[in-house]
């Protein structure tokens, strides 16, 4: 014997089955238009940073010690003199130019360096 309770809920799904046939009305969002979407869409593309290619601390031919971030794209580096110190941002227009700063030269890889630092002669320096 069926339970009347189980009868009626099953009655009650059909009837809500049946409603609101027609088609969904628009939202009141989508009669309201993002002001900035032209704008957005429209907009040059945006370059993502370059992502960290080696993260090295060098030896140089003074016995003293780099610290050296290479990025991906070889037009970036940052340099420190120690592990707490200043960041000096060093760039190159075009990959395979000397990156430079302020006083600052480095050419070179991750293994080999040479740096010329503010007051001071270019020296080589190993990783």
């Amino acid at each position: 014997m069926k339970s009347p309770f189980l009868l009626s809920a099953t009655a009650a799904l059909f009837a809500l089955a049946a409603c609101n046939s027609k088609p969904a009305q628009p939202d009141v969002l989508d009669s309201n238009p993002d002001p900035m979407a032209t704008e957005l869409a429209n907009r040059a593309p945006v370059e993502l940073p370059p992502s960290i290619k080696a993260d090295k601390t060098f030896r140089c031919k003074d016995n003293s010690l780099l610290y050296v971030t290479l990025f991906n794209g070889d037009k970036q580096a940052f340099v420190k003199t120690s592990p707490t110190g200043t960041v000096n941002r060093l760039t190159a227009e075009k990959a395979g130019d000397p990156l430079t700063a302020e006083g600052w030269k480095l050419t070179g890889n991750a293994s080999n360096i040479t740096v010329t630092q503010p007051g001071k002669p270019s020296q080589t320096c190993k990783s």
